[in-house]
């Protein structure tokens, strides 16, 4: 049996929200980001009527106010949207239990099962439409098919309020006219490579040979041909299943052999998924880095711990000792880190040799960031270094640019929701945080 994928994208969220709570704003340019075109900071979201201006998410404030004058130009309000996105997934799982959020307004959902009480993929997309629409009174566009990365083009094609519908079987024939821009795994470099061989399309890049495609880019060329004919055997992961890995990768804009730069690279990887590991309340035995150079060849290697670990130190020190052989004398297109092989933390403590004051700070950062935000404590060795936040989920940053160590002024609102970047404030430096109680974590 084919299975019936869902993805579904909210419009212009965070500007759509500000307008169906303001009549006043509706059928304006209303930009979401910032108080007015002259501070710091980028664009969050702009209403389709910004858009017509040519503002999108991530464009700096001031160059959004030379392209649409008469923009009406707010600050992010972060609790909100939180809490209207909680009001939309509470929706989606009315029609299945594997619901996959991937951002605040965005999810997947595998409907497969569902069919029998709610109709087919199209059905069950009308019936979610109408009932965000009746409930929630915002708009989202939804790609029906039987693969993720399907559905997931498909639903940006016919924003907004769009639905777009890949019937099991056409997948190649929907892609083939469709930019290669529009495919997972292409960015603009690799992009570049593939015009070199006449690729502008998917079906260009589908009729390439594949063992050319192998030779140019190794597995991820095999990736890129099956992804090109739709074929996509990522399943939909619901938020109860347990996950086997915490990672995180990161393409550098321009390929580097800087040592600094890649090992700080690993060091904000390494932080990220230390993070995730402690908010999950696990802890991991094996770690693993992924390395791909400048002509697409890709390593990894993994190594098991003397203990298990939620910290950055051990995961860091680690994955350095293995990136390092790997990196020597190569430009480095990629990188990542994962931790994998978890455990309970509650199960793991007897085992553990934390020193307890050591923890203590520790888990007083982590409630600084979840009450202000993942930019308000950091590592002095990251401070302005681009570097991306692995698992940001600030509403209040641009999807393109979200990350603790944009190379931005490094400064912090101190708000309620915590993250935006303003004119208040300042980053707080790991080496620079006191250890103590802290402050108490939000309710």
């Amino acid at each position: 049996m084919d299975r019936a994928i869902l993805h579904v994208d909210l419009d212009a969220f965070f500007a759509a929200v500000e307008q169906r709570d303001r009549p006043e704003l509706r059928g304006k340019p209303v930009i979401v980001g910032g108080g007015g075109p002259n501070q710091r900071g980028v664009v969050s979201t702009a209403s389709y009527e910004a858009r017509q201006f040519g503002v999108h998410s991530a464009m700096p404030l001031r160059e959004a106010g030379w392209r649409c004058p008469t923009g009406i130009f707010l600050p992010v309000d972060g609790r909100k949207y939180q809490a209207v996105s909680r009001e939309v997934m509470a929706i989606l799982r009315r029609f299945t239990p594997l619901v996959e959020p991937i951002s605040i307004d965005e999810a997947f959902l595998d409907v497969t099962g569902s069919r029998e009480l709610f109709g087919d993929g199209p059905s069950i997309a009308r019936a979610i439409k109408d009932a965000i629409r009746d409930e929630v009174r915002l708009t989202i566009s939804v790609g029906v098919a039987a693969t993720k990365l399907v559905a997931k083009i498909a639903s940006d094609l016919e924003k907004p309020d769009g639905l777009v519908v890949v019937p099991p079987g056409s997948e190649a024939t929907f892609l083939a006219p469709l930019d290669i821009s529009r495919l997972w795994g292409v960015g603009a470099k690799t992009a570049a490579v593939l015009r070199e061989y006449g690729v502008r399309t998917m079906g260009d890049l589908a009729g390439l040979p594949v063992d050319l495609l192998e030779r140019r880019f190794g597995k991820h060329g095999l990736a890129l041909a099956d992804r090109a004919r739709g074929i996509d055997a990522d399943r939909v992961v619901g938020e109860g299943e347990a996950a086997k890995s915490v990672g995180h990768e990161h393409t550098f804009d321009v390929d580097t052999s800087d040592r600094e730069e890649i090992e700080r690279t690993l060091l904000a990887m390494s932080d990220g998924v230390a993070g995730r590991l402690r908010a999950s309340g696990v802890r991991a035995s094996t770690v693993t880095v992924k390395i791909r150079d400048s002509s697409f060849r890709t390593v990894t290697r993994q190594r098991t711990l003397p203990e298990p670990t939620d910290l950055t130190e051990p995961i860091y020190r680690v994955a350095l000792e293995l990136a390092r052989p790997e990196v020597r004398g190569l430009r480095i297109r990629l990188l990542g880190v994962s931790a994998s092989h978890l455990g309970e933390r509650e199960q793991l403590a007897l085992f553990a040799s934390d020193d307890p004051r050591r923890r203590r700070a520790i888990e007083a950062a982590d409630r600084l960031r979840r009450r202000y935000g993942e930019r308000a404590v950091t590592r002095a060795r990251l401070l302005g270094t681009g570097l991306p936040a692995p698992f940001e989920r600030d509403p209040r940053t641009a999807v393109e640019r979200r990350g603790v160590h944009a190379a931005v002024d490094p400064v912090v609102d101190r708000g309620e929701s915590g993250g935006a970047a303003s004119d208040e404030g300042e980053e707080v430096a790991w080496e620079d945080l006191e250890i103590g109680e802290g402050p108490p974590a939000e309710e």
